[in-house]
């Protein structure tokens, strides 16, 4: 009897009898036969990874890999971290450039974005690169012969799956990046790097910490093996071991030394209670190919379905000559084609707005359609760079998306040297959002390191959208605290849908909008206010009278102060008037109103 256990999030088989484990040759080839036929009909490969010899016969092991085409290649996303100088770029541009360093930082130099980096030698940004797969598991990226350049799209084009590997900041001072990137680039698993000659030291368990509070899988790569000596590389596989096993991680730490071991804990990596733990020199290459093969069996950790409504997350801005705005992040759900109308949003108002989607790319590749899960680009159609920030989303309209100024979650601080209580500030990390945002109130007086509560923040300058149950960071110098979203609070229905050109009556419907937030809140709107102003001196001639016009109109909404309106009405059209020639109206106007909200907004309180 042939047994087949098969592993679909990895696309692993075994072929074994399931007792003894072990077929005879007349079995195997009958077994292989008749899952051969099996992945022809899912259009699918069997590749052999490997076959030994038991006691009852013979036991093989395949990868089941699902063909695709060009532009629908599988991603998996791999956050890069640790601490500063455990070598995360130079492992990086060993990968994926295909050469071994010289021991003095050549094979991160490729990879650096920023001249500061160059000369420093650390990653202060988040940084993107790849690594594709082929069909049989070989690796296609080929640097070009000149400038040493990878060509993203003739990889992507080659591979069948491509790792997506997220650069991370070491350094305590670049934190915050390091955070965003792990929050906001939603990876699929974790790569911790320990220097073998360092230790564990440092960020190191602060990365760690961070990729456990978020659930990311996490496996660890111990580098310069070449340079340290045996005892101290023995110390810290002991102490990282020990680490790994502590109450706070509770994982089964797997010393990989050979394919046997990669096979293993690549096909029972999905538990995340197994983490392996790979020894590798950067410069001899010493056990890179047991690190590849492992990659090469990674799977994406989530399934998504393509009938729900599109939702993605913005976690970058671009403005390209020729093309014009650009928006880059993750696909939370759902299907998004090209020339599709979604709402992007919030804006500083709370307000979304429909867009069309002009073009899309993956991995500097065009193409028609991106499914849930995957990471991309587009280039939408009338709106500006500035009109753009990162945490807003484009949705489908028919989520009738609601934009949120205060919310609930379930935390718990991590560390903290005091006390945390109301009124206390500190950035809060959810998806791409990153913003401050207040404590209200909680249900215990204060919280302590290791105190778990239910707390009501509330953000300081913009509302966001986001769910209930997604996972948060709550930081501020070295406090730190993790949780989860547990109710949506005060959330504004979304205003009348604006065309991109907005028309007077539809300035009027978001000054409607913003009224009946103010009754919520007060002080965030109050702020928007002062912000709107703020961009009327910016802009030029009938641009800053239309900025003007609109926060008159906002003015004039919140306070009801008819006497005001009359004068502000003979300043604007003094402004129109003069809006060719008397350019310093602008700066007269622009102090005089300011001073004035000012002056109401205090008494307002």
């Amino acid at each position: 009897m042939s047994y087949y256990e098969v592993l679909i999030n990895s696309w692993c088989l075994c072929l074994s009898d399931g007792g003894d484990y072990g077929l005879d040759e007349r079995d195997m080839e009958a077994s292989v036969a008749t899952v051969q036929s099996l992945c022809e009909q899912v259009d699918a490969d069997l590749i052999l990874l490997r076959e030994r010899t038991e006691t009852a016969g013979h036991v093989r092991d395949y990868l089941i890999r699902r063909r695709v085409g060009e532009a629908d290649f599988l991603e998996v996303r791999v956050a890069v971290v640790g601490n500063v100088d455990a070598g995360k770029s130079t492992l990086l541009g060993v990968l994926t450039h295909g050469e071994l360093d010289n021991g003095r930082g050549f094979a991160r130099q490729k990879l650096f974005r920023h001249k500061h980096e160059m000369e420093s030698g650390r990653t202060s940004s988040v940084g993107n690169d790849i690594l594709g797969f082929d069909q049989e598991g070989q690796v296609v990226n080929k640097p070009d012969s000149h400038g040493g350049s990878l060509d993203w799209t003739k990889i992507c084009e080659r591979s069948s799956k491509v790792i997506t590997f997220i650069d991370l900041a070491g350094h305590e001072k670049y934190l915050k990046t390091t955070v965003f990137g792990m929050t906001g680039h939603m990876p699929d698993f974790c790569m911790l790097m320990v220097g073998s000659n360092a230790g564990i030291i440092g960020m190191t368990k602060e990365h760690l910490g961070l990729a456990l509070a978020l659930n990311v899988p996490v496996f660890v790569v111990v580098t310069k093996i070449d340079m340290c000596p045996a005892n101290i590389l023995q110390e810290t596989l002991k102490l990282l071991q020990r680490l790994l096993k502590s109450p706070g991680c509770r994982k089964i730490p797997v010393l990989v030394q050979n394919k046997d071991d990669v096979i293993v804990t690549a096909s029972n990596f999905s538990s995340e209670r197994m983490c392996p733990i790979f020894q590798i020199s950067n410069v001899t290459g010493e056990n890179m190919d047991l690190l590849k093969m492992f990659l090469n069996l990674l799977s994406p950790r989530t399934t998504f379905k393509d009938d729900e409504p599109p939702e993605f997350q913005i976690d970058d801005t671009y403005s390209v000559p020729g093309v014009g705005t650009v928006v880059s992040g993750t696909t939370l759900r759902g299907l998004i084609r090209l020339n599709d109308t979604l709402l992007l949003g919030p804006d500083p108002l709370g307000v979304f707005i429909p867009i069309v989607i002009k073009s899309i790319h993956r991995k500097r590749m065009p193409v028609k359609e991106v499914h849930g899960g995957q990471t991309a680009s587009f280039a939408l159609k009338k709106i500006k760079r500035s009109s753009i920030r990162k945490g807003m989303v484009m949705v489908s309209p028919r989520l009738n998306p609601q934009a949120c100024w205060e919310f609930e979650a379930e935390i718990l601080v991590l560390h903290h040297p005091t006390t945390i209580s109301p009124r206390y500030q500190a950035m809060v990390h959810c998806g791409s959002i990153r913003q401050t945002a207040t404590i209200i109130g909680m249900n215990k007086d204060c919280l302590r390191t290791g105190d778990k509560a239910t707390v009501h923040f509330r953000f300081i300058k913009t509302p966001e959208y986001f769910h209930t149950d997604q996972r948060l960071v709550f930081r501020e110098g070295r406090t730190k605290a993790v949780g989860t979203i547990t109710k949506l609070l005060q959330s504004k229905p979304q205003a009348k849908m604006q065309s991109t050109k907005k028309t007077s009556s539809q300035v009027e419907g978001s000054s409607s909008a913003c009224e009946e937030s103010t009754q919520m809140g007060g002080s965030p709107q109050m702020g928007q206010l002062v912000r709107v102003s703020n961009k009327a001196i910016n802009k030029g001639n009938n641009n800053c009278t239309n900025c003007m016009y609109r926060y008159f109109v906002l003015y004039c909404k919140i306070f009801k102060n008819k006497s005001i309106i009359k004068i502000i009405l003979i300043l604007y059209y003094i402004l129109i008037l003069h809006t060719q020639t008397h350019t310093y109206i602008y700066i007269y106007i622009y102090i005089y109103i300011n001073t004035h909200v000012l002056l109401l907004y205090f008494n307002y309180i």
